[in-house]
């Protein structure tokens, strides 16, 4: 990628207005340099973490592709600290061409103390651009800043993934629902084996087998329960099961849920050995036979298909799979758009809750 030169502004002991003010004159002077560099305008995407990991984020960032927000806030949380410093850049990633615009990226970094996250407020409402979507994202909590921050965002970036509580951590998406729109990473990593079982059975001649699945089996990271559990909670409330609790066994949980003709056998497995969060596998199974397997693979994902003759079939799907980044990539795309299936796979997860 052949990055421009970044015009960067530096302030120690500042304030939100003299902030506002440095961008605005670097704006102003990146346009004077060539009427072909313009501000991308598509989101505002506020992130509060801690100083100490603010590198990782960063690092995190750089991974999500063309997903970039227009105006990334990120408020660096300091103990102790009592000033605001910041520093502001503005970028390009290519040469403006004759004929041709450049779109500018502007990051912001805020140095903040714990003593300013419940009224960050008043430091993040005049460093946004008005009139586009805000994010907001809190990857190591500070919930009294999400607190402070979800009168000024529209979208919350979450993670359940992270919470040491599986039922605190689908119950406080819930919560959010009332306020804003919810993007739960924990949701899309999910979505390779969404799409892939929903085109598997979007032919007509395998729709009828949809009514007449006795099994799903989910196998998942220890850490990434949460994605098992709306995997499940999505193809419940998509196909109108009723769900109940479910019970732990040795290397996970098991229960059953209830569909029109037969009760559904539901299996959540530990796979200790992925190296990445997310679902390692998953294996839906009809009465008559049909058994239909995704498992993690490099490169996509192998499918592996039996069917009700007993024949057997493997292929590999390719780039199914998307990384950490692509799915923080995705996130970010996704608060543009609104999912509607999210909610109720939401709401049948917490019902299975043990």
């Amino acid at each position: 990628m052949n990055v421009t030169a970044d015009s960067v502004w530096t302030a120690a002991d500042t304030t939100p207005d003299a902030i506002e003010a440095a961008l605005r004159a670097m704006l102003k002077e990146r346009h004077s340099e060539s009427a072909s560099y313009v501000p991308a305008r598509t989101l505002n995407l506020v992130c509060v973490v801690d100083k100490q990991w603010s590198g990782e984020i960063a690092n995190r960032l750089r991974h999500v592709g063309g997903a970039h927000a227009a105006r990334t806030i990120v408020c660096a949380v300091e103990p102790r600290r009592s000033a605001i410093d910041a520093v502001a850049t503005i970028a390009s990633d290519v040469h403006p061409r004759p004929g041709e615009f450049a779109l500018l990226r502007e990051t912001v970094v805020v140095d903040v103390g714990e003593q300013h996250l419940s009224h960050l407020d008043t430091i993040v409402d005049p460093l946004v651009v008005t009139d586009l979507p805000t994010v907001l994202w809190a990857p190591h909590g500070h919930q009294d800043a999400v607190g402070a921050l979800i009168g000024l965002a529209q979208v919350v970036l979450l993670d359940s993934v992270d919470e040491p509580d599986l039922r605190d951590a689908l119950s406080r998406a819930l919560r959010l629902l009332d306020d804003v729109y919810v993007v739960d990473l924990a949701w899309l990593r999910s979505t390779p084996w969404r799409e892939r079982v929903a085109a598997t059975f979007d032919p007509r001649g395998m729709r009828e087998a949809l009514r007449h699945i006795s099994g799903v089996t989910v196998r998942y990271r220890p850490d990434s329960e949460a994605s098992a559990f709306l995997y499940v909670g999505w193809l419940a409330s998509r196909l109108g099961w009723r769900v109940g609790t479910l019970a732990g066994s040795g290397n996970g949980l098991h229960g059953h849920a209830r569909a029109r003709r037969q009760e559904v056998e539901l299996h959540l497995q530990h796979h200790p050995e992925q190296d990445v969060p997310g679902l390692a596998g998953v294996t839906v199974e009809t009465a008559s036979g049909l058994s239909i397997s995704l498992d993690r693979a490099a490169g996509g994902l192998t499918e592996h298909r039996r069917e009700t003759d007993g024949s057997e079939h493997t292929w590999k799907v390719l780039g199914a799979s998307r990384g950490e980044g692509g799915i923080l990539g995705q996130g970010v795309r996704q608060a543009l758009l609104r999912d509607p299936t999210y909610k109720p796979a939401l709401d049948a997860a917490r019902a299975m809750l043990p």
